[in-house]
Order: structure tokens, then C-alpha cells, then sequence
């Protein structure tokens, strides 16, 4: 399980990385800083998964959910986003090293 967490940290990582070099590419292009929504971001790549994600969260959870996610979640940056849940994963799966050291028997 440590192992799937931390490759899909490594995922997170990696797409974070990638938003980050797009936003910075972007505001280097018109000289102002330009930081690209995760709600924005999601849309270019995938409309329908949104709509998914939206129908999923106002059945089980409710629309004052959904309104909550609209409000706090989405409009933050997306390379932001993917760092902090980068970091959550790689948290959730890290693995303390031996107190006895690294070459105890």
C-alpha cells in the first residue's frame, strides 16, 4: 500500500511540476503572472470528468458540498493543488527508517 501511495505522490508530483513550468512559460509569454485554476486546467483536459465528479458530490455528499468545492477548491492554482496532495500522499506513505540503523541485522 506504501508503495501505491507513494507512486501515485510521485504522479501528483510530476503533474504539479508540469503546471508550474506551463504557468511560469505563460507569464514569462506576457510578462505578467499568469497562474492557471484548477477548475480551468480541469476543463481544457476533462469536461466530462468535472460534470462526474459534480453529480457525485452533490448525491452523496449533497449541493452545499459541491458549492463549498466550487468556491474554496477549484479556483486555486492547479500546480498548488497537486503539490499539497503530493505531499499528503507521500506523508500517508512514508516509512520511518530503523532506529537500530541501516546496517543492523
Amino acid at each position: 500500500m506504501r508503495f501505491v501511495l507513494r507512486l501515485v505522490s510521485f504522479a501528483a508530483l510530476c503533474i504539479a511540476i508540469v503546471a508550474a513550468a506551463m504557468d511560469s512559460i505563460a507569464s514569462v509569454s506576457v510578462s505578467q503572472v499568469v497562474v492557471t485554476p484548477l477548475r480551468s486546467a480541469w476543463v481544457e483536459i476533462a469536461p466530462v470528468s468535472l460534470a462526474w465528479l459534480r453529480t457525485l458530490v452533490e448525491v452523496n455528499l449533497g449541493p452545499t458540498a459541491w458549492r463549498m468545492l466550487e468556491v474554496w477548491f477549484l479556483p486555486q492554482p492547479a500546480f498548488a493543488i497537486f503539490l499539497a496532495v503530493a505531499l499528503l500522499l507521500w506523508m500517508a506513505g512514508y516509512r520511518k527508517p530503523s532506529l537500530a540503523g541501516r546496517f543492523a541485522a
